[in-house]
């Protein structure tokens, strides 16, 4: 027979996998919400340009071959920024 305490302990673990796995949905679905929401205002700010579709995709390619844009690295400064060695707000 089934020591208590191990029932007990196993009834909780699977409780936090099914906690878990509920989380890990939910942030799936904020994550598409999140982008769906970034989609629908890229494509208001390009519709504000009223620029005709078939012009969209060449004056893009150019504008990335004129000034390619290098994306930002997470964790390190943006230019101007500097680093602190610490909390400096003596």
């Amino acid at each position: 027979m089934a020591n208590p305490k191990t029932a007990k302990v196993q009834t909780e673990i699977d409780k936090a996998k099914a906690r878990l796995i509920e989380q890990q949905l939910r942030l799936k679905e904020l994550e598409n919400r999140k982008t769906e929401i970034e989609n629908t205002e890229i494509v208001e700010i390009v519709r504000g340009f009223s620029i005709p579709l078939d012009e969209l995709a060449p004056l893009l390619r150019s504008l990335r071959e004129s000034a390619p844009v290098k994306p930002l690295k997470p964790g390190k400064p943006q230019s101007g920024e500097e680093e602190s060695g610490g909390d400096s707000g003596e």
